[in-house]
């Protein structure tokens, strides 16, 4: 017999995925899913969550205010990785449960930067374009191989990473201020400080959560202090870098380039920023790949009954 408490789904992925609907449906024959597509905040989630026990939710910000308007809420679920956009303090405070299944998606991120550092370093996007436009001409880039990859920092997209770059036999640095020694010592990974980190590593690869310790941990002063031709990737979050000071250093080449698949903003405003030749941008598509979006979705499944009182924000 299925179970007839309300739950509200409103990450827009799910609610249009047949399969996590279907498997939703079969345990829950009320639910409401986000039919419209539309990205919820305000008046307009809180009007969606209003009586519902439980919800799985995505990238929308759940915080006190929201939650004092829908006290019915008891439950809730996350889909995806990233914590920043809930107060896990005010579920604590108001007894809401909380559930979260950290490295579902890891995979699919992993593959991503590679696919930038790969992009970057071999400007295939402008050789693409210059293709298009009728030039032929062959742009010397560099190879993955052989160059020295950081990692900031080790957790389960950072540790996935290490193991894709093994057969391309780089030196790996990490910063964390975790310790992961078996991993570590297993994959030849060495273990430094920030200063060592940013002047020795040709490609640097962000895997941080967005806290108040980590906002803007690639500040303008950080970001001048890497080496000379580096390449920043960012899958993680926005407002972990200076985006404007990043422009500035590709702009001068003092970076050979970047690519984000997060921003401050998004869709991110600063068209000068995504004009640069030598920057990528994707859509926030990290996770967003068939296997991944069914192994959150199904995690986010289990977590309507697994769901834990909710405690203060991981560090990174």
């Amino acid at each position: 017999m299925r179970d007839s408490t309300p739950i509200a789904v409103t990450s827009r992925s799910f609610s249009r995925h047949p399969v996590l609907r279907a498997e939703l449906l079969q345990r829950y024959e009320n639910v409401t899913f986000n039919e419209d597509g539309k990205a919820l905040a305000g008046e307009t989630l809180v009007a969606f969550l209003g009586g519902h026990a439980k919800a799985i939710t995505a990238l929308e910000v759940i915080d006190d205010t929201l939650l004092a308007q829908v006290s019915e809420l008891r439950v809730i679920s996350k889909v995806g990785v990233g914590l920043d956009m809930i107060d896990l303090d005010a579920l604590g405070r108001r007894g809401v449960r909380q559930a979260w299944t950290p490295g579902t998606n890891r995979r699919s991120v992993s593959e991503l930067v590679i696919a930038l550092a790969l992009a970057l370093l071999r400007h295939v996007v402008p050789s693409v374009l210059e293709v298009r436009g009728g030039m032929w001409r062959q742009q010397q880039g560099r190879t993955l191989s052989g160059r020295t990859v950081g990692v900031l920092v080790l957790g389960h997209v950072g540790q996935d990473l290490v193991r894709l770059l093994g057969p391309f036999e780089c030196r790996v640095l990490a910063q964390d201020i975790r310790e992961w020694p078996e991993f570590e010592a297993e994959h030849r990974v060495t273990r430094v400080d920030l200063e060592t980190f940013l002047r020795e590593s040709d490609v640097v690869s962000v895997h941080l959560p967005l806290t108040e310790e980590t906002r803007n941990i690639l500040s303008a002063e950080r970001l001048a202090r890497m080496k000379m031709g580096a390449i920043l990737i960012n899958t993680a979050r926005g407002n972990l870098v200076d985006e404007g000071a990043l422009a500035a250093l590709l702009r001068s080449g003092r970076l050979a380039g970047a690519g984000f698949d997060v921003f401050a903003m998004e869709p991110p405003g600063d068209r000068d920023l995504l004009a640069l030749p030598n920057f990528l941008a994707t859509p926030h598509i990290a996770g967003s790949t068939e296997e991944a979006i069914l192994a959150m979705g199904r995690a986010a499944i289990a977590g309507l009954d697994a769901a834990v009182r909710a405690r203060s924000r991981p560090g990174r």
